[in-house]
């Protein structure tokens, strides 16, 4: 994430990678583990699978799970990190996780045949920090309950929201990656990548600032200073975007990257014709939008203080992805205006059935299974199966379908619950298919 309204991140200092023998005894093992998965002659495959997804020429539904509690996990030490220094501690804890998510619960992961460095790049943010009182129910948990104390109040107070500036650190960015290649380069290649699919999402920061109540309320009583405070938002997207353009820090994301809150981005209409692999522009990529505070607006609504500001954002890409927890059945219409829209979230807190209708073979169904299942006393495997069944059997086998398992608060502790899903869900899959 590049900005997160809880916290702002420092900008990095540049300081070479210094590595025990211990150190690179760990991180090499976990390559050359690494690269064993990367080499599984199921990946193209997947792959493959995923692009005609993306391309609405679907042959089943698609399963991968994000979002992990991953302070739930850790079973014999898989997850236990042994290194010491900073950078080394980070690529071992991305490398841990990879492998055991490759092991236990593995859906339609896709593990590429390189390792990934990534720039060093730092955004100032929107200038407005979160300000709120916290309530834990597990201190090891980062999900918790906020209360958010008011920051924008009246018209003058959108002047908070500031311009972000992006700086790419290119001196950490080479110290990074002399590192993983000295450690690294005799197993797999080393790539650089930049920054790849934005997380784009003006209301998820507005309300944190705003006040969730108070922010519904002026949609009816201050509907001007809504609008105003949205369009700063998106300003303040747009100018640090255009930095990313100008400082040629883009990376695309038609791969196993991560787009909108579903799954991969992998498609054969990406990056498309007018493109140069020296320099890529956010036609070649994926955008998305959401505005998950909306569950209980109007499709009008939705559209005048949220997807009408977000277009500005949206027409500059070359596939879209709307959506994330708000239930968007009933409002096709206005999410048809969307250009380039490919992807549709389907939240469990849809009108399920007539979401399926709405959408149908148009777009890709990025159905959110509820993660409630996993947070009951008793597991109850038959009853995340049917959940899956009952929603594959709705779409009649008409629709393009990625099962995404996320915003996973809890598996009581017991991760073995993710794993049978896992499991579960691909066998439906497979079922649903006629396979």
């Amino acid at each position: 994430m590049l900005h997160d309204p809880s916290h702002r991140e420092p900008a990095p200092v540049a300081e070479p990678v210094h590595l025990s023998p211990a150190e690179r005894d760990i991180l090499k093992r976990l390559g050359e583990q690494y690269a064993e998965i990367s080499a599984h002659h199921s990946h193209a495959e997947t792959a493959d699978l995923w692009r005609d997804l993306n391309d609405l020429q679907s042959r089943r539904a698609m399963v991968w799970i994000n979002e992990i509690p991953w302070h739930e996990m850790n079973v014999d030490d898989e997850l236990t990190l042994r290194c010491e220094g900073r950078w080394a501690r980070a690529t071992e804890d991305k490398l841990r996780k990879t492998i055991y998510q490759w092991n236990h619960m593995r859906g339609d992961m896709v593990v590429n045949p390189w390792f990934e460095c990534e720039k060093v790049i730092h955004s100032t943010d929107f200038g407005i920090l979160e300000d709120t009182d916290v309530v834990k129910t597990d201190e090891e948990n980062d999900i918790v309950s906020r209360h958010f104390k008011i920051q924008i109040s009246e018209p003058e107070d959108i002047a908070k929201i500031k311009m972000p500036l992006v700086t790419h650190n290119q001196k950490a960015t080479e110290y990074s990656f002399e590192a993983m290649n000295d450690v690294f380069s005799d197993i797999l290649p080393v790539k650089l990548v930049g920054q790849t699919h934005i997380w784009f999402t003006p209301w998820d920061y507005l309300i944190r600032w705003w006040g969730i109540q108070e922010a519904m309320m002026d949609l009816i009583m201050r509907p001007q200073m809504v609008h105003d405070a949205v369009d700063r938002m998106v300003d303040a997207w747009m100018v640090e975007l255009d930095q990313f353009v100008e400082q040629n820090l883009l990376s695309l994301d038609a791969d196993n990257t991560r787009i909108g809150s579903g799954g991969y981005g992998y498609t054969r209409g990406l990056p498309g014709t007018d493109f140069d692999p020296e320099y890529v522009k956010p036609h070649n990529m994926w955008g998305c939008s959401n505005a998950q505070i909306f569950s209980e607006v109007s499709p009008q609504m939705h559209w005048d203080f949220a997807i009408e500001h977000d277009m500005r954002w949206l027409e500059r890409w070359g596939l879209v992805y709307y959506g994330c927890c708000e239930p968007l059945a009933g409002k096709m219409e206005q999410l048809r205006r969307i250009p380039n829209l490919r992807k549709i979230s389907c939240s469990p807190w849809n009108d399920t059935k007539k979401a399926i209708a709405e959408i149908g073979d148009e777009y890709v169904i990025s159905r959110k299974p509820n993660p409630a299942v996993f947070a009951m006393e008793n597991w109850d495997p038959d009853d995340a199966r049917s959940q899956i069944r009952d929603f594959l059997d709705e779409t009649g086998g008409n629709c393009h379908v990625e099962l995404i398992m996320k915003d996973i608060s809890t598996v009581s502790y017991k991760p073995q619950r993710l794993w049978e899903w896992a499991d579960i869900t691909m066998e439906e899959a497979d079922r649903a298919a006629g396979r």
